[in-house]
Protein backbone atom coordinates (compact mmCIF):
# COMPACT_ATOMS: atom_id res chain seq x y z
CA UNK A 1 0.00 0.00 0.00
CA UNK A 2 1.29 3.75 -1.11
CA UNK A 3 0.01 6.38 1.06
CA UNK A 4 -0.88 9.59 -1.19
CA UNK A 5 2.20 12.44 -1.03
CA UNK A 6 0.34 14.32 2.09
CA UNK A 7 0.82 18.39 3.41
CA UNK A 8 1.36 20.87 0.52
CA UNK A 9 3.35 22.06 -1.97
CA UNK A 10 6.09 22.97 0.65
CA UNK A 11 6.15 19.73 2.51
CA UNK A 12 5.30 16.19 0.69
CA UNK A 13 4.85 13.28 3.33
CA UNK A 14 4.63 9.99 1.89
CA UNK A 15 4.96 6.23 3.28
CA UNK A 16 6.38 3.59 0.95
CA UNK A 17 5.09 0.41 1.00
CA UNK A 18 6.91 -3.30 1.26
CA UNK A 19 7.19 -3.92 -2.34
CA UNK A 20 9.50 -4.26 -5.07
CA UNK A 21 10.62 -0.97 -7.14
CA UNK A 22 13.51 0.67 -9.30
CA UNK A 23 13.17 4.38 -8.89
CA UNK A 24 15.24 7.28 -10.40
CA UNK A 25 14.78 10.53 -7.79
CA UNK A 26 14.95 13.37 -9.91
CA UNK A 27 16.58 15.59 -7.34
CA UNK A 28 13.90 18.77 -7.61
CA UNK A 29 13.83 18.71 -3.99
CA UNK A 30 15.73 17.90 -0.87
CA UNK A 31 14.39 14.94 0.82
CA UNK A 32 15.06 12.56 4.39
CA UNK A 33 14.29 9.54 4.60
CA UNK A 34 13.66 7.07 7.35
CA UNK A 35 13.90 3.54 6.89
CA UNK A 36 11.04 1.23 8.73
CA UNK A 37 12.16 -1.74 7.41
CA UNK A 38 15.41 -3.18 6.40
CA UNK A 39 16.29 -3.20 2.80
CA UNK A 40 19.09 -4.64 0.05
CA UNK A 41 19.21 -3.62 -3.34
CA UNK A 42 21.68 -1.53 -5.47
CA UNK A 43 21.71 2.36 -5.79
CA UNK A 44 23.44 5.15 -7.39
CA UNK A 45 24.25 8.09 -5.57
CA UNK A 46 24.92 10.98 -8.24
CA UNK A 47 26.71 8.77 -10.74
CA UNK A 48 25.92 5.87 -12.64
CA UNK A 49 28.25 3.64 -10.40
CA UNK A 50 25.84 1.06 -9.07
CA UNK A 51 26.94 -0.33 -5.62
CA UNK A 52 24.87 -2.70 -3.86
CA UNK A 53 23.11 -1.48 -0.15
CA UNK A 54 21.83 -3.11 2.86
CA UNK A 55 19.79 -0.23 4.91
CA UNK A 56 19.11 -1.08 8.28
CA UNK A 57 15.74 0.22 10.34
CA UNK A 58 16.71 3.61 11.46
CA UNK A 59 18.60 4.71 9.19
CA UNK A 60 18.21 8.70 8.69
CA UNK A 61 19.11 9.50 5.01
CA UNK A 62 19.36 13.67 3.99
CA UNK A 63 19.73 13.86 0.36
CA UNK A 64 19.71 17.63 -0.40
CA UNK A 65 18.39 19.18 -3.90
CA UNK A 66 20.60 18.21 -6.80
CA UNK A 67 21.90 15.25 -6.29
CA UNK A 68 20.46 12.63 -8.39
CA UNK A 69 19.31 8.89 -6.61
CA UNK A 70 18.77 5.99 -7.68
CA UNK A 71 17.66 2.85 -6.20
CA UNK A 72 16.70 -0.52 -6.93
CA UNK A 73 15.39 -3.81 -4.65
CA UNK A 74 14.29 -6.93 -5.04
CA UNK A 75 11.78 -6.59 -1.87
CA UNK A 76 11.53 -3.15 -1.19
CA UNK A 77 10.67 -1.98 3.11
CA UNK A 78 8.71 0.22 4.00
CA UNK A 79 9.99 3.55 4.02
CA UNK A 80 9.13 7.32 5.20
CA UNK A 81 9.91 10.03 2.59
CA UNK A 82 9.81 14.15 3.46
CA UNK A 83 10.28 16.32 0.71
CA UNK A 84 10.75 19.88 0.83
CA UNK A 85 10.89 23.20 -1.51
CA UNK A 86 14.54 24.69 -0.18
CA UNK A 87 13.15 28.73 -1.16
CA UNK A 88 10.01 27.88 0.93
CA UNK A 89 12.04 26.99 3.92
CA UNK A 90 15.93 27.66 3.87
CA UNK A 91 15.54 30.40 6.04
CA UNK A 92 14.85 27.99 8.79
CA UNK A 93 17.05 24.78 7.97
CA UNK A 94 20.99 24.51 7.66
CA UNK A 95 22.70 24.01 4.19
CA UNK A 96 24.33 20.70 3.07
CA UNK A 97 26.17 19.61 0.12
CA UNK A 98 26.37 16.42 0.27
CA UNK A 99 24.30 13.77 1.19
CA UNK A 100 24.54 12.71 4.51
CA UNK A 101 23.49 9.05 6.29
CA UNK A 102 23.31 7.98 9.86
CA UNK A 103 21.88 4.54 10.95
CA UNK A 104 20.12 3.51 14.68
CA UNK A 105 18.97 6.84 14.91
CA UNK A 106 15.76 6.22 17.26
CA UNK A 107 14.33 9.88 17.69
CA UNK A 108 13.92 9.41 13.23
CA UNK A 109 12.74 6.22 13.74
CA UNK A 110 10.24 6.79 16.35
CA UNK A 111 9.06 9.91 14.30
CA UNK A 112 8.92 8.10 11.03
CA UNK A 113 6.56 5.53 13.32
CA UNK A 114 4.33 8.72 14.49
CA UNK A 115 4.03 9.85 10.80
CA UNK A 116 3.07 6.50 9.54
CA UNK A 117 0.02 5.88 12.33
CA UNK A 118 -1.08 9.49 11.35
CA UNK A 119 -1.03 8.72 7.62
CA UNK A 120 -2.84 5.52 8.13
CA UNK A 121 -5.77 7.33 9.97
CA UNK A 122 -8.53 7.11 7.80
CA UNK A 123 -9.07 10.56 8.50
CA UNK A 124 -5.68 12.25 8.65
CA UNK A 125 -4.78 15.10 11.13
CA UNK A 126 -3.04 17.62 9.34
CA UNK A 127 -1.78 19.74 12.11
CA UNK A 128 -0.26 16.71 13.65
CA UNK A 129 1.86 15.59 10.17
CA UNK A 130 2.88 18.85 9.81
CA UNK A 131 4.12 19.27 13.35
CA UNK A 132 5.52 15.80 12.99
CA UNK A 133 7.31 16.59 9.59
CA UNK A 134 8.64 19.62 10.89
CA UNK A 135 10.26 17.89 13.99
CA UNK A 136 11.78 15.42 10.94
CA UNK A 137 13.30 18.53 9.47
CA UNK A 138 15.26 19.32 12.67
CA UNK A 139 16.59 16.55 12.88
CA UNK A 140 19.06 17.20 9.85
CA UNK A 141 22.32 17.28 12.13
CA UNK A 142 22.29 13.70 11.60
CA UNK A 143 25.94 13.12 12.40
CA UNK A 144 27.74 12.99 16.08
CA UNK A 145 31.18 14.14 16.33
CA UNK A 146 32.82 11.43 18.35
CA UNK A 147 30.46 9.21 18.69
CA UNK A 148 30.65 5.41 18.35
CA UNK A 149 27.88 3.14 17.48
CA UNK A 150 27.88 -0.46 17.25
CA UNK A 151 27.82 -1.36 13.11
CA UNK A 152 24.52 -2.58 12.15
CA UNK A 153 26.42 -5.54 10.13
CA UNK A 154 27.41 -7.13 13.17
CA UNK A 155 23.55 -8.18 13.81
CA UNK A 156 22.44 -9.54 10.30
CA UNK A 157 22.02 -12.87 11.84
CA UNK A 158 19.54 -11.62 14.42
CA UNK A 159 17.15 -9.58 12.18
CA UNK A 160 17.07 -12.46 9.70
CA UNK A 161 16.79 -14.66 12.47
CA UNK A 162 13.92 -12.69 13.74
CA UNK A 163 12.39 -12.32 10.01
CA UNK A 164 12.04 -15.72 10.03
CA UNK A 165 10.93 -17.06 12.99
CA UNK A 166 8.98 -13.87 14.50
CA UNK A 167 5.59 -16.88 14.52
CA UNK A 168 8.01 -18.38 17.43
CA UNK A 169 8.45 -17.54 20.87
CA UNK A 170 12.07 -15.76 21.03
CA UNK A 171 13.99 -15.13 24.21
CA UNK A 172 16.81 -12.70 24.66
CA UNK A 173 19.48 -15.07 24.87
CA UNK A 174 18.59 -16.88 22.00
CA UNK A 175 18.76 -13.66 20.23
CA UNK A 176 22.34 -12.54 21.76
CA UNK A 177 23.38 -16.13 21.14
CA UNK A 178 22.94 -15.53 17.71
CA UNK A 179 25.90 -12.75 17.57
CA UNK A 180 27.72 -14.43 20.82
CA UNK A 181 27.56 -11.46 22.98
CA UNK A 182 26.11 -11.70 26.73
CA UNK A 183 22.64 -10.41 27.09
CA UNK A 184 23.01 -7.03 28.74
CA UNK A 185 25.47 -5.72 26.13
CA UNK A 186 23.70 -7.40 23.18
CA UNK A 187 20.45 -5.47 24.32
CA UNK A 188 22.69 -2.20 24.69
CA UNK A 189 24.67 -2.29 21.35
CA UNK A 190 21.57 -3.63 19.28
CA UNK A 191 19.35 -0.58 20.39
CA UNK A 192 21.94 1.61 19.64
CA UNK A 193 22.52 0.44 16.20
CA UNK A 194 19.31 -0.08 15.18
CA UNK A 195 17.49 2.80 17.39
CA UNK A 196 14.73 0.26 19.25
CA UNK A 197 15.19 -2.82 21.85
CA UNK A 198 15.28 -6.35 20.70
CA UNK A 199 11.75 -6.67 22.22
CA UNK A 200 10.26 -3.63 20.32
CA UNK A 201 11.51 -4.53 16.68
CA UNK A 202 10.27 -8.05 17.04
CA UNK A 203 7.03 -6.57 17.96
CA UNK A 204 7.26 -4.08 14.89
CA UNK A 205 8.34 -7.40 12.87
CA UNK A 206 5.04 -9.25 13.82
CA UNK A 207 3.11 -6.79 13.20
CA UNK A 208 4.12 -5.83 9.65
CA UNK A 209 3.71 -9.97 9.06
CA UNK A 210 0.25 -9.60 10.23
CA UNK A 211 -0.13 -6.30 8.10
CA UNK A 212 0.93 -8.45 5.14
CA UNK A 213 -1.44 -11.16 5.97
CA UNK A 214 -4.63 -8.79 6.21
CA UNK A 215 -3.82 -7.46 2.92
CA UNK A 216 -3.26 -10.73 1.08
CA UNK A 217 -5.57 -12.69 2.71
CA UNK A 218 -9.61 -13.09 4.26
CA UNK A 219 -7.98 -14.82 7.15
CA UNK A 220 -9.77 -15.28 10.36
CA UNK A 221 -7.91 -12.24 12.73
CA UNK A 222 -7.29 -14.96 15.34
CA UNK A 223 -5.75 -16.98 12.69
CA UNK A 224 -3.13 -13.96 12.18
CA UNK A 225 -2.56 -13.15 15.70
CA UNK A 226 -1.48 -16.48 16.33
CA UNK A 227 0.90 -17.13 13.09
CA UNK A 228 2.50 -13.95 14.32
CA UNK A 229 3.21 -14.67 17.07
CA UNK A 230 0.66 -13.35 18.92
CA UNK A 231 -0.60 -14.97 22.10
CA UNK A 232 -3.55 -13.91 20.80
CA UNK A 233 -6.02 -11.89 18.90
CA UNK A 234 -6.46 -9.16 21.66
CA UNK A 235 -2.34 -9.01 22.33
CA UNK A 236 -2.19 -8.21 18.39
CA UNK A 237 -5.09 -5.62 19.10
CA UNK A 238 -2.83 -4.20 21.82
CA UNK A 239 -0.03 -4.58 19.27
CA UNK A 240 -1.54 -3.11 16.59
CA UNK A 241 -2.81 0.37 18.41
CA UNK A 242 0.35 0.81 19.88
CA UNK A 243 2.33 0.62 16.45
CA UNK A 244 0.08 1.55 13.48
CA UNK A 245 -2.93 3.83 15.82
CA UNK A 246 -5.61 1.24 14.54
CA UNK A 247 -7.25 -1.79 15.56
CA UNK A 248 -6.49 -4.42 13.18
CA UNK A 249 -10.07 -4.50 12.36
CA UNK A 250 -10.21 -1.07 11.89
CA UNK A 251 -6.53 -1.35 9.36
CA UNK A 252 -8.93 -4.62 6.86
CA UNK A 253 -11.37 -1.84 7.26
CA UNK A 254 -9.31 0.82 5.53
CA UNK A 255 -7.56 -1.52 3.14
CA UNK A 256 -10.65 -2.30 1.70
CA UNK A 257 -12.01 0.97 1.26
CA UNK A 258 -9.14 1.67 -0.80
Amino acid sequence: MLSQPFLDDRLCLQLLPRSAYSARDPAQRSTLGVTLERQQGVHAIDSDHRQDFDTWPGTLALTPAGIEVFSESDTGGEYLLLRWRDEALQSVLPLTSGRVQRQGHGRALALAQQARRLLLEPTPDVLALEHCALQLLALQAVTEPGCSRPRPAQFARVLEQMAEQYGQPLSLAQLAASCGQHELRFLRDFTRAVGMTPHAWLIETRVQAARRAIDSSDLALASIALDAGFAHQSHMGSAFRKVLGLTPSQYRARQRAL
